[in-house]
């Protein structure tokens, strides 16, 4: 079967690879046949390649998100946008104004709210929302997708009264006299919420939602996204465009593995991850790991750390030691990477301590396991995990200026002249890959690499930087975010690099972003996105975005 040839010349390639830059790319079918000089192009091409003369643009390898939420991320684009209301008053303007416009919507869905948001150090309770809406439930999740507000019908929809315990790992918030006040947190809202929420979810629902996160994808230039919290029904959208050929995203997905408090019920769940990374694999399409929550998040002050908040309180690690060790060993001997969330620096000595209980297990072996977000950790620890391989995902996005000052006030000592420590990762000679955690900040990754590149607020610029000497700089922060993420999840065998033999994935921008100020990282457009050899984006001269419809599947997919 003869394939397209199509070569792309008069550019400045960044390639993420060990030789950094290139003038053309010339793609066979669906894969780069060769990177270098122009003059070497045109003859590797041939006389009946199509030429895509790029006048001077800077093309990157498309991006990988190391660590994202991918059908959620769809799903949060429709609901009330709670980012930047910093105020009680203006969350419930948000939520009345959506309420009036959908009068016929059973149920209200907000995301973006921030702890800092409530004053005075204050929680969040029913009545505020109750004041706005109280004729149909209304959800509220946090912005970090750890804690969620629910007013007095939401409760009653999902069956929390005055009398519901607790769950271990978990807190169904309550007022002095013992009344839910509308706060549910970590396994509590993992187990007591989500599933009624996603019971009201359909098939199409979900379909719907995947495309919405797709469409976004291709048109911020991103070719790869780490799935981090997959399950039964999102696992099953994914299969469903997968085959349809309408999946245009490469996905390396983690299996979520809930704590049960029974070794056999964890390691069952263990099972199911290695019964899915065994089959189904496509080159969109694969599961590569399981995923668990070791603790919460220090906006919460639901982090685990070594010595308390400011206030005197801490957070037990939702997984002890003695339980994740068992979960990480299993997975390890099956060759399953192990993907566990540890913000604070007490969850990561639990991370770090299960991994080192797997290498005595099970011996010497390739393994490519992660610890998530890394916000507050010790320097000893940093030494420690990168001795044993493990991989430093993390999200310069939770860094933004913007969204730091309720993460800098519960913590209030030294800890916040350390927060996201990227240059000592990898000093110490840790991966690192760089993500977002879509949707609890903003997808798109260029203003991520703006964050990453100066520690200021995409959000708000003119805020001043965020502890300015943990920047990186932009190459090395594009290569975290290409190359260095494909490695992470498994597909540096697919894209990550603009290198021959891997796939064409890559994309084209509107300016060179080397060679202007990096201000300039705000406002640059991805101009195409090719995804195996075919756009999936493109806008053509005039600033018009061409509709891709249907994409064929690829060949030997």
């Amino acid at each position: 079967m003869n394939r397209p040839v199509h070569l792309y010349r008069n550019a400045r390639v960044f390639t993420s690879d060990r030789r950094p830059w290139a003038e053309s790319l010339v793609v066979v079918g669906d894969r780069i046949a060769y990177v270098g000089d122009d003059a070497t192009a045109l003859r590797v091409a041939g006389p009946d390649a199509l030429i895509h003369d790029l006048d001077g643009a800077t093309v990157l390898p498309g991006f990988v998100d190391g660590h994202a939420h991918v059908v959620g991320t769809g799903e949060a684009a429709g609901q009330v946008d709670l980012w930047g209301a910093n105020s009680v008053a203006e969350i419930q303007r948000r939520i009345r104004t959506w309420a009036e416009d959908n009068p016929d919507a059973p149920r209200v869905l907000a995301t973006g709210w921030k702890h800092g948001d409530i004053p005075g150090g204050r929680l969040p309770d029913r009545g505020m929302l109750d004041a706005v809406v109280a004729d149909r439930p209304v959800y509220a999740q946090a912005y970090d997708f750890h804690s969620i507000w629910l007013n007095s019908a939401a409760l009653a929809e999902v069956g929390i009264d005055d009398s519901t315990p607790s769950p271990p790992g978990g807190t169904v918030h309550r007022g002095a006299g013992g009344a839910a006040t509308g706060l549910v947190d970590e396994t509590a809202m993992h187990h007591l919420v989500w599933p009624v929420l996603d019971g009201f979810s359909t098939d199409a629902d979900r379909d719907e939602a995947l495309a919405v996160a797709l469409a976004a994808y291709a048109e911020s230039g991103v070719v790869g996204s780490t799935e981090m919290a997959l399950g039964e029904d999102d696992y099953a959208a994914m299969r469903r465009a997968d085959a349809a050929g309408t999946l245009t995203t490469r996905i390396g997905a983690f299996w979520r593995v809930q704590p049960t408090g029974d070794k056999a019920r964890n390691l069952a769940q263990v099972e199911r991850a290695v019964a899915l990374a065994a089959h189904h694999a496509t080159p969109f399409l694969r599961v590569t790991g399981i995923k668990v929550m070791v603790d919460g998040t220090v906006d919460g002050c639901t982090a685990s750390l070594g010595k308390p908040y400011v206030d005197g309180t801490n957070a037990d690690p939702i997984w002890s030691l003695a339980e994740l060790a068992p979960v990480v060993a299993a997975a390890d001997a099956a060759g399953l990477q192990v993907a566990m969330h540890a913000i604070g620096d007490e969850a990561t000595r639990v991370a770090i301590g299960a991994v080192e209980q797997a290498v005595a297990l099970n011996g010497p072996k390739e393994r490519r396991h992660r610890i998530e977000h890394l916000e507050v950790v010790d320097r000893a620890d940093i030494d420690r995990l990168a001795a044993l391989g493990i991989t430093a995902s993390m999200q310069p996005v939770h860094a933004d200026p913007a969204v730091q000052e309720n993460w800098r006030r519960v913590l209030g000592d030294e800890r916040v002249e350390r927060g996201f420590p990227w240059p000592e990762l990898t000093d110490a000679g840790a991966t690192l890959a760089l993500g977002t955690d879509s949707p609890t900040s903003p997808h798109a990754p260029l203003p991520n690499m703006f964050i990453a590149a100066t520690r200021r607020s995409a959000l708000d610029p003119s805020l001043p930087a965020n502890l300015a000497h943990y920047a990186l700089p932009l190459a090395a922060a594009i290569v975290h975010a290409t190359r260095d993420a494909a490695w992470a999840s498994r597909s540096e065998h697919l894209h990550g690099r603009i290198s021959e033999g891997l796939y064409a994935d890559f994309i084209v921008l509107d300016r060179d972003i080397f060679a202007r100020p990096l201000d300039e990282l705000l406002h640059a457009r991805v101009l195409r996105t090719v995804v195996g050899g075919r756009a999936v984006h493109h806008v053509d001269a005039a600033h018009h975005v061409e509709p891709v419809h249907h994409v064929e599947p690829e060949v030997n997919r």
